[in-house]
């Protein structure tokens, strides 16, 4: 098993930053990707960035690039989302996924194992 928790979430102005943090705790050596989803009310879930765990190979949505870098802390089993320049359509809970295999869409939900319990971003216009 794998946990994820999720921190950094907030109420901010459009145009700020915010950094999100994932911790993964538990079989963490096999986790091959991290990535991040978001969910806006009334929406589906969707891709934000992901990266994998050793490469440092990154993917990005368009909606989120050049704005968002994700990044890892292979010590701290931790990933991190710098969004920058947010905006007000930027706004909604943030999940954190991982799964062990590196086969698989980057960029589908369903392709992930493990999940946090999100964190809430909110940014006014």
């Amino acid at each position: 098993q794998v946990q994820l928790v999720e921190s950094g979430g907030g109420l901010v102005q459009a145009g700020d930053s915010l950094r999100l943090s994932c911790a993964a705790s538990g079989r963490t050596f096999r986790n091959y990707v991290m990535a991040w989803f978001r969910q806006a009310p009334g929406k589906e879930r969707e891709f934000v960035a992901a990266t994998t765990w050793s490469g440092g190979s990154t993917y990005y949505a368009d909606s989120v690039k050049g704005r968002f870098t994700i990044s890892r802390d292979n010590a701290k089993n931790t990933v991190y989302l710098q969004m920058n320049s947010l905006k007000p359509e930027d706004t909604a809970v943030y999940y954190c996924a991982t799964r062990a295999s590196r086969l698989g869409s980057y960029y589908y939900p369903g392709s992930y194992d493990y999940w946090g319990q999100g964190t809430q971003v909110t940014v006014s216009s």
